[in-house]
């Protein structure tokens, strides 16, 4: 079985929404704005290309980094690596042609039969929504967490409030830089 993994940034009271610029938020590109750049906070980025296999986005997030990541050196790695996309609405003809293979999956039956195929970690980058279905169905593997020393209020998160049994994790890495930031790698406990 595959490992799935979520990756996001993140502020302190657990908010993903916008980190990067994204239109529509107030708070808009607070990852870029309200902290100093550390290199090696980000070290965890290379890593996740160096080691996933696949990449895993919900409708929203494919529509914001389909048009920019393509042709950013920073992610390279990720441009032949094959993309699945988990929408009801997204069609075929609103792919774009220059980023590699890119599979629509339907369901969360569908992500559940993708991780078991034969292959490596699959990574989920932003996806808030989609984030909380594959959390509240059992399917998320591995959360990959950069916490910006943050309060954003309102916004997106990462995790639903949907009422449901206790989900225990392990932490299995972390380290805080100095600028703050804190990596937290955490191992769903099954």
């Amino acid at each position: 079985m595959r490992t799935l993994i979520s990756t996001v940034f993140i502020s302190l009271d657990g908010v993903v929404d916008s980190p990067g610029g994204e239109p529509g938020y107030r708070n808009s590109g607070w990852s870029f704005k309200e902290i100093d750049f550390v290199p090696e906070a980000f070290e965890i980025k290379g890593r996740e290309q160096q080691e996933a296999t696949a990449i895993l986005l919900g409708r929203t997030s494919y529509e914001a980094f389909s048009p920019v990541w393509p042709g950013m050196e920073e992610f390279a790695e990720y441009k032949t690596m094959p993309k699945y996309v988990v929408s009801t609405t997204l069609t075929e003809d609103r792919l774009v042609s220059n980023w590699g293979e890119t599979t629509i999956l339907r369901s969360l039956d569908d992500v559940a039969a993708l991780k078991e195929t034969e292959g490596g970690p699959i990574v989920v980058h932003a996806s808030a929504s989609l984030n909380h279905s594959l959390s509240d169905a059992g399917l998320v593997d591995r959360y990959h967490l950069l916490v910006f020393p943050l309060l954003l209020g309102a916004g997106k998160r990462l995790f639903s409030t949907s009422d449901k049994d206790t989900q225990k994790l392990r932490l299995v890495e972390h380290e805080v830089y100095s600028n703050g930031l804190q990596k937290q790698i955490f191992d769903v406990v099954r």
